[in-house]
């Protein structure tokens, strides 16, 4: 038997009848033509290996290879070599959930690492065995908090990036849960909004350094939210982590992100990787599974998984979420990209962001068509405010091979830097702006 069976006619022709659709066209018909034209690639039935390769090459010269200034959750940093070379062994890239612990391993023992990693940074007690990326590990940490406190409504900061309220808001929509969103003020949180959080809210989620690229008073947060009785989600990418202060010193009661950064290219939108990390008292409301280390009865370190509480292996009213596999293979590269680098590489990786963001920033601001509008510390990513038509400089910026900034309302953009971005690189964006 074939490994993959084709549908027949017939069992398309059933599939269609009962959505309701005439062709398999109609599937496709929001798509707007001008983008079906252009990647209407009319592959030929078969090629030769020396052709299709020409062939693929050629396609691929379709897409815009540009040098990128925007952030916005996707950051395009270095990735070693090694980490795709261990990560495309086959005994990783392969494997599925493992089941069973004496013939797993080797994947239990890097997602244990992977954990242990994750808890070093955030100053967490545990942590899951990952995430699909850092917005769903986000609405997995208010149902965490809706199942701690039996509390329906949550408060979320409008600093927060609207990918991450929008699947928060989604996700909770269809738990019953209520999402408010919170008022800023000079690009941070409105302190005095905090008032609204009553009896009935679980507490608040914030991300830190936010959407404008600005570090939140966390800690004050923290202790106004816990003096009502209520929690904190703190969001935090990656990169951030092993320059500021940890999540857990700050007050947060979940911490969650994207790490992305560690180790997973931009690659059309992912997989990348969140994590999930909380205090011990928390422990059984975590989502997924979590790894451990034990001896076995020869003295020997064995791993395990410790939890699992998924629908798969207890009634579904009872799981904590219904994700139903981790994506350990991506854990595996932020293994690898953590350990190359170590303590001192991380933190190296994120001085040079905050560096190089600092000297675009001051070279931008010599421009008169820039202006700050914050006057608080930012990391990788900054904001100003352009005085002339963003959409415009953008489109200059992109027929010049560059990647421009996150435009918000009122013409405020926002940049991020990368270790990747070299000071020949960044002045020659600097001198792209000054033509526009």
């Amino acid at each position: 038997m074939h490994k993959y069976q084709p549908q027949t006619k017939n069992n398309i022709k059933e599939m269609l009848d009962k959505i309701g659709a005439k062709n398999k066209d109609e599937l496709f018909q929001s798509i707007p033509k001008s983008i079906k034209n252009r990647f209407a690639f009319n592959l030929p039935q078969k090629m030769d290996d020396i052709k299709l390769t020409k062939h693929m090459e050629k396609l691929s010269k379709l897409n815009n290879q540009v040098i990128s200034f925007q952030g916005n959750g996707a950051f395009d940093h270095y990735v070693p070599s090694a980490v795709k070379n261990i990560t495309s062994r086959q005994e990783f890239l392969t494997s599925y959930t493992p089941y069973q612990p004496e013939v797993s391993q080797g994947t239990l023992q890097y997602i244990f690492e992977y954990q242990s990693i994750v808890c070093n940074l955030t100053g967490m007690d545990v942590s899951n065995a990952s995430m699909y990326d850092g917005t769903t590990a986000t609405a997995e940490a208010v149902f965490m908090a809706y199942s701690i406190t039996k509390k329906e409504k949550i408060l979320i900061s409008s600093t927060v990036d609207e990918k991450i309220i929008n699947v928060v808001s989604t996700y909770a929509k269809y738990r019953g849960l209520s999402v408010e969103i919170l008022k800023e003020k000079d690009g941070l949180l409105d302190i005095n909004e905090l008032e609204l959080l009553g009896e009935d809210h679980m507490g608040i989620v914030i991300q830190s350094p936010n959407k404008y690229g600005l570090i939140e008073n966390s800690s004050i947060i923290s202790s106004m939210i816990h003096s009502k009785k209520g929690l904190m989600i703190l969001n935090r990418e990656a990169t951030a982590l092993p320059i500021l202060k940890t999540p857990s010193s700050e007050g947060a009661d979940i911490s969650c992100g994207d790490m992305q950064a560690f180790g997973i290219p931009v690659q059309a939108g992912g997989p990348y990787i969140g994590y999930l990390a909380t205090k011990n008292q928390y422990l059984r409301k975590l989502p997924g599974r979590i790894c451990g280390m034990t001896i076995d009865s020869e003295e020997s370190v064995g791993f395990v998984l410790t939890l699992q509480a998924r629908e798969q292996h207890i009634r579904r009213d009872k799981a904590n979420s219904n994700i139903c596999s981790n994506q350990s293979l991506n854990a595996l590269a932020v293994v690898v990209y953590t350990s190359l680098l170590g303590k001192k590489g991380l933190t190296g990786i994120s001085q040079t962001c905050l560096d190089r963001a600092a000297y675009l920033k001051e070279k931008l601001l010599t421009i008169k068509s820039f202006e700050d509008p914050f006057s608080s510390e930012h990391f990788k990513e900054f904001t100003l405010k352009y005085n002339k038509d963003a959409e415009k400089l953008n489109e200059t910026l992109i027929s010049k091979g560059f990647l421009g900034p996150k435009i918000h309302k009122n013409n405020l953009l926002t940049f991020a830097l990368t270790e990747k971005r070299s000071k020949e690189e960044i002045d020659l964006f600097i001198e792209e702006i000054k033509k526009c």
